[in-house]
């Protein structure tokens, strides 16, 4: 059953702000896309986010976050639930090849994911009298087909995971490779 659910699968949606697609996969527009107003769309690659360090230079690179930007998980965090520096009412962030980002760091990956979806929490809100969850800030995760169940099951587990406790774990890690890592970048 589950090689016929990873060939089916080309789009699945974890959440109204999170969907994992495939190779030729696709969330629907109205989805995405406000029925009015702007959108900010950023495309990241996750073969460019190995590490901690090239995940803050990435997004700080495309989002614009402010030069106080503080490189680390909290301030990531911070960052990605604010953006009131885009002058745009909805942001939609677009990462293709999941499946590489902090591929080698576990505790960091899970605070990455972590972070995206309480900021994509944090930017939703519920349309009544419908009872429709609409968001601003929608999260794209483009992943290989053998990636995208596997992914998907880890953003459900890491879902109610509290960020303080995202960040502690990762944080924990980054002290010791945080200097080396940015120590070879600027090599």
């Amino acid at each position: 059953m589950g090689g016929a659910m990873k060939e089916q699968a080309s789009a699945i949606p974890i959440a109204p702000w999170m969907h994992v697609i495939t190779p030729g996969g696709s969330v629907p527009l109205d989805e995405l896309l406000p029925a009015s107003g702007s959108a900010y769309v950023a495309r990241l690659n996750g073969q460019e986010m190995p590490h901690e360090v090239s995940v803050f230079h990435h997004f700080s690179e495309v989002l614009k976050f402010p030069d106080y930007f503080g490189w680390n998980w909290n301030a990531f965090y911070d960052c990605v639930r604010d953006l009131n520096w885009l002058s745009a009412d909805n942001h939609i962030l677009v990462i293709e090849s999941t499946e590489s980002v902090l591929s080698e760091d576990g505790d960091a990956r899970k605070t990455f994911f972590g972070c995206l979806w309480r900021a994509g929490q944090r930017w939703s809100y519920t349309k009544r009298p419908e009872g429709v969850t609409l968001t601003k800030f929608s999260v794209v995760l483009s992943c290989d087909n053998d990636s995208a169940s596997a992914l998907a099951k880890q953003l459900e587990e890491w879902q109610d995971s509290p960020i303080d406790e995202l960040t502690q774990s990762a944080a924990d890690s980054q002290s010791s490779s945080f200097s080396n890592t940015r120590q070879q970048l600027s090599i």
